[in-house]
């Protein structure tokens, strides 16, 4: 299984509109940030979570036409703004996508996109989907995927574990169901938002307390502010956790 982070940064991306910090202003491509998103391949299957306001871009940028199902976290803007870019992928394969999330994210969606799901629409001119509800574990080919309730401060949001992998963004909290669930995993990619607290997000320290706490060998924070410069604290981070970045792939 092969994941590629298609973006890593927080709901501004990096560089911020208008700001001239060391990170906006930096020429290293580490320090460029697309909205948070993966992309999960194997030899039978390929996954997407989340579809950024840069999808599009994500997409042409790591050479993506094959997408055979979207898993949703949430229906905050940063994760859900591109889905209309959904129509490229149906025009080269003709076949209807499930996208799945809990029930509170699908209704989001069918609200802000209604126009795609109405009969008023000719059907090439709007994403083939179709919307499912996820509240327990289902097979998709040779993976498993696992919906993980975490808290994005008072909303309860998905994570998910495919398999031995797991990618949990926008959490402040992992409950107690979620947290044994994903104590095997041996890749876990977790959101750091910045060295700063914050009601929404795990900043540097919460992530990196979380992972020894699971005892995971392997991980990667990813949903990253322009307050992170990528060397700078990639450098002072603990054996076994690095910073993402766009364009990473990993094997897992």
């Amino acid at each position: 299984m092969e994941i590629t982070f298609l973006g890593t940064g927080t709901s501004h991306g990096v560089p911020i509109i208008g700001c001239n910090c060391k990170t906006c202003i930096s020429e290293d491509s580490k320090n460029k940030r697309f909205r948070s998103s993966i992309y999960i391949k194997n030899a039978q299957k390929n996954i997407l979570i989340d579809t950024t306001p840069d999808l599009r871009l994500q997409l042409l940028n790591n050479n993506i036409t094959d997408i055979d199902l979207v898993l949703f976290t949430h229906a905050h803007a940063d994760h859900i703004m591109g889905f209309d870019d959904i129509r490229a992928i149906n025009r080269l394969n003709k076949a209807d996508i499930p996208c799945y999330g809990n029930k509170e994210t699908l209704e989001a969606i069918k609200r802000k996109f209604a126009y795609i799901f109405d009969d008023h629409h000719c059907k090439f001119a709007v994403p083939s989907v179709k919307l499912k509800e996820i509240d327990k574990a289902l097979k998709f080919a040779d993976l498993k995927i696992t919906p993980l309730p975490v808290k994005h401060n008072h909303d309860t949001i998905l994570g998910y574990k495919v398999n031995n992998m797991a990618y949990i963004t926008d959490c402040s909290f992992i409950p107690k169901n979620s947290f044994e669930m994903i104590k095997d995993v041996d890749l876990l990619i977790l959101d750091a938002l910045r060295y700063k607290s914050h009601p929404k997000h795990f900043n540097i320290e919460q992530a990196i307390e979380v992972i020894r706490d699971l005892g995971v060998k392997r991980a990667y924070l990813t949903h990253i502010s322009h307050e992170i410069e990528h060397n700078e604290v990639n450098e002072k981070l603990p054996q076994g956790i690095q910073l993402a970045y766009d364009g990473l792939k990993l094997k897992v």
